[in-house]
């Protein structure tokens, strides 16, 4: 797993690695931009105007949602990404800190439409993603979801497979989602699968 300096590092070169990853269908990014579009076009065509990003990267997703008049607020750790994500998008309102302690406190102190995490999600333990997410719930506005695009499988037997298939390439510190070991846990989880490593997990209040 990289620390925050692998992040700061990675920055210039995060969109295109993670295109060639996606391109060749490969773990660990295959599905990664099918998986933006959905997203991007659901808060589009829900109305929703306030939006957070957390662990928003080099903002791919997020820049096209600013584009079209959303407002976006979000944390990441990488201040070469944020230096990154705040040229595309100069009036957002971004974050330094790490979200695995917790997001700061401006920004819990707003309320939201849209909360939308893509592939950042995996650095919590399945413990730490149920306390994180149901905090998130708290800052959702009335028919607000959050959106989480990111590794993910239906049920622990795929995650296996896949880890089988990696290889040395599969990354042990990192944490997957599996639908099936959380929707017990989060109130009204749903699952869409996009590839064989990846997914989208919605979540209403």
């Amino acid at each position: 797993m990289l620390d925050k300096r692998g992040f700061d590092l990675w920055a210039e070169g995060y969109d295109k690695s993670v295109g060639l990853s996606d391109d060749d269908n490969t773990y660990p990014f295959a599905g990664y931009k099918k998986i933006l579009n959905e997203i991007n076009n659901r808060v589009l065509t829900s109305s929703a105007n306030k939006v957070l990003d957390i662990g928003f990267g080099t903002a791919t997703l997020t820049t096209r949602l600013y584009e079209q008049g959303c407002k976006i607020y979000g944390q990441d750790f990488s201040e070469e990404m944020i230096k990154i994500a705040q040229e595309k998008m100069p009036e957002a309102t971004l974050y330094s800190g790490d979200f695995t302690n917790g997001l700061v406190k401006p920004l819990k102190e707003q309320k939201y439409d849209a909360i939308i995490a893509t592939y950042s999600l995996h650095h919590l333990d399945d413990e730490q993603k149920v306390i994180f997410i149901k905090s998130l719930l708290n800052l959702l506005n009335t028919e607000g979801i959050i959106y989480i695009g990111d590794l993910a499988f239906q049920t622990r037997d795929d995650l296996e497979s896949c880890r089988l298939d990696a290889g040395k390439y599969w990354d042990d510190e990192e944490f997957y989602f599996v639908y099936e070991n959380l929707k017990g846990l989060l109130p009204n989880l749903k699952f869409e699968k996009y590839s064989f490593c990846s997914g989208i997990l919605t979540i209403k209040n």
